[in-house]
């Protein structure tokens, strides 16, 4: 007998859940959870053999409630059941310590099995997931950012001009545009609101106060 806790925001989605399970021989629904914090609690209170977790809910999201488990060693194995298929989503969640990640338009067969095999500690991807994993390990290295690109990034997303940029690193302007022109390549864009943007997410520069060149 596998049991289960089915976390999810939406009531539907969830009744919806235990209404595959409950008839279904060898699995036991033991509660339900409609955000993260309430998924962790009732998964240590109950000790199920599998979490099946949506990750985006309110409060604390799945991400963060898969973090939580693993940090308390919870034994429980977590199958992200979601609609979401992106970078964003994917990398997080299995980095965080889920076991499998499922889409929400699987087969009822499929989702069965994905069940069975994360109980048993087996990673579970739909073929969309593998896919987009598979296409990021194939991906070509990025070539790191300098110290100085990363300086001008930043004074550009802090609403610096080139000149101001210029100004404040005491280079020119050629060079400011040449260190810009050597980021967008290393980060794949166009432009420098793409760079700006693309650094921002990556983490690479800090979105600070506007500093211009003079201020105190």
């Amino acid at each position: 007998m596998i049991t289960l806790v089915i976390a999810d925001d939406h009531p539907v989605v969830r009744d919806g859940l235990r209404g595959i399970f409950t008839p279904e021989h060898g699995f036991e629904v033991l509660g339900e959870a409609g955000d993260g914090a309430e998924a962790v609690a009732l998964a240590e209170r109950v000790g199920p053999d599998v979490v099946l977790m949506d990750l985006r809910m309110p409060g604390t999201d799945g991400v963060h409630a898969i973090a939580e488990l693993a940090r308390r060693g919870n034994r429980a194995r977590v199958l992200v059941l979601t609609t979401y298929d992106t970078d964003s989503d994917v990398l997080p969640a299995i980095e965080a310590g889920a076991t499998g990640y499922l889409l929400k338009d699987a087969p009822r067969e499929e989702l069965f099995r994905a069940v069975r095999a994360a109980s048993r500690g087996e990673a579970v991807l739909s073929p969309a997931v593998a896919s987009r994993l598979m296409g990021q390990m194939r991906a070509p290295a990025r070539e790191e950012l300098s110290r100085r690109e990363i300086e001008v990034l930043t004074l550009i997303a802090r609403g610096g001009t080139n000149r101001d940029a210029a100004a404040k690193l005491f280079i020119s302007e050629a060079t400011v545009k040449t260190h810009l022109l050597h980021a967008y390549a290393k980060l794949g864009v166009n432009d420098r609101a793409a760079a700006v943007a693309t650094a921002l997410r990556l983490g690479l520069i800090d979105p600070g106060p506007v500093t211009r060149p003079g201020s105190r």
